[in-house]
């Protein structure tokens, strides 16, 4: 925007305000208004056309291009994998030659198809896009005409308001004569170009909405029958595709099984994907685990208990020096009779009980004191919370279904109350649960 045209939008912006508000006289033509909607709806469904149109033609290439480009993703993935370090049998070539075979016609194929089509993409684009981006520029250059127009009613609201308020001034001056005398100037001026560009558009554009019928029927006529034609050749390419790798005379799941065969079977029994697809249980992560660890822990039994019933193992020969060691110790050292005493005594890190330290021992642990019962139990940690009870100053009658009965003297169990005295609680009486109003039980106070 120029700075002329800057300073001309500041100048009107408050006539511009005042109409946007509705606030005093406004010029109005119903015959431009009507004019003017039906302009602003051909814009619209205009532009529409123009990106629908552009947005065929592009899903059409898209839809080839994907065609092709999906083709030599198979490819890849039917190419043998050999040569390379991960691969075990690296100088064995397998592969799946009669599918990458099929690719590659398939794909020679659908590019045939794309040189099919081009001529008919290529009308497309020439005799739709091409149209309605031309309408669309024409449009543009009206749409500036009918700004302009906006811009001229403006100006002639705002000198007709200046005009009118400076005839209505009883008394005036010099000034105001100088100044309705500019005033008057203005409003000719201003009617002269507001008329100019208001009649031309009255005038012409019921002209362009019948052209524009007439632009839109061969347009739409044109778009029909060339998407007649692109679907009549990509029909009669793809029902002569002749591919000896696929059966087209079977069913569409009973010819994939068929080419599945096992495959799902065999995928399944290997360990890095089974347990996504079968769900059984995760093996050790490395290896077997130790005899000791799979037995898992075993009870531990008393000097003088029997033989074990356990399934017996292969000990190894420190174990057995050990077992015999032991067992010569205890023989020697017979245990004493079993006491409270010196079953409190006995630790892991104890030594024998027939040591001589042992009785030394039970004889200190007896001169100690014992310990102290423990305290009782927080209410905040305790299961339940604690019950509030209180004893009821006045008789009370149930009222209505749910109220709770009692006399004076009753002792009631609280299950909820407010904080407010005057409304309903809820407590317990004689086995019974229901309301009562809080005002029957003694204050806080009081209690």
């Amino acid at each position: 925007m120029s700075f002329r045209g800057f300073q001309k939008s500041v100048v009107r912006a408050p006539q511009q305000f005042k109409a946007k508000f509705n606030i005093g006289e406004h010029t109005k033509d119903p015959v431009f208004i009507d004019a003017e909607r039906r302009f602003q709806e051909l814009e619209v469904e205009t532009k529409r056309l123009h990106d629908e149109s552009t947005k065929y033609f592009n899903a059409i290439n898209g839809m080839l291009d994907h065609q092709i480009e999906f083709s030599k993703a198979m490819t890849e993935i039917y190419k043998p994998i050999s040569g390379r370090m991960s691969d075990p049998d690296s100088l064995v070539v397998e592969g799946n030659p009669e599918g990458i075979r099929a690719c590659e016609e398939y794909e020679a194929i659908v590019k045939d198809l794309q040189d099919a089509l081009k001529p008919e993409l290529d009308m497309i684009d020439s005799r739709v896009v091409r149209p309605a981006n031309e309408l669309l520029d024409v449009l543009k250059v009206i749409r500036k005409t009918a700004t302009k127009r906006e811009h001229k009613k403006l100006d002639f609201d705002r000198h007709n308001a200046t005009l009118k308020k400076l005839q209505d001034k009883k008394e005036k001056s010099a000034k105001d004569e100088k100044a309705l005398w500019k005033a008057e100037s203005d409003v000719e001026q201003s009617t002269q170009e507001f008329n100019y560009f208001n009649d031309l558009l009255k005038d012409e554009l019921p002209k362009l909405f019948g052209l524009e019928r007439q632009f839109i029927k061969p347009l739409f006529q044109s778009f029909y029958y060339m998407q007649l034609n692109i679907f009549y050749t990509l029909h009669e390419k793809m029902q002569h595709c002749d591919i000896g790798y696929f059966d087209l005379t079977l069913d569409v799941e009973e010819a994939f099984m068929r080419k599945r065969a096992d495959i799902q079977e065999h995928t399944e029994q290997l360990t890095i994907v089974r347990f996504k697809t079968s769900g059984q249980k995760k093996p050790p992560k490395y290896g077997n685990k130790p005899a000791a660890i799979e037995a898992g822990p075993r009870p531990a039994g008393l000097l003088t208990s029997g033989p074990s019933t356990s399934t017996p193992t292969t000990p190894s020969l420190a174990s057995v020096k050990y077992s015999q060691q032991s067992q010569l110790d205890i023989a020697e050292n017979p245990p004493p009779p079993y006491s409270a005493t010196a079953s409190a005594l006995k630790s892991p890190m104890s030594p024998p009980l027939g040591s001589p330290s042992s009785p030394a021992l039970a004889a200190i642990a007896a001169g100690k004191p014992k310990p102290p019962p423990p305290k009782p139990k927080p209410m905040r940690l305790s299961g339940a919370p604690a019950v509030e009870s209180v004893t009821a100053l006045y008789d009370y009658s149930a009222q209505a279904e749910g109220d709770l009965s009692f006399r004076a003297g009753d002792v009631i169990e609280i299950v909820s109350k407010t904080q407010n005295e005057n409304e309903w609680w809820i407590g317990k009486c004689h086995g019974k649960q229901g309301q009562f109003p809080g005002t029957y039980l003694p204050s806080p106070e009081k209690r």
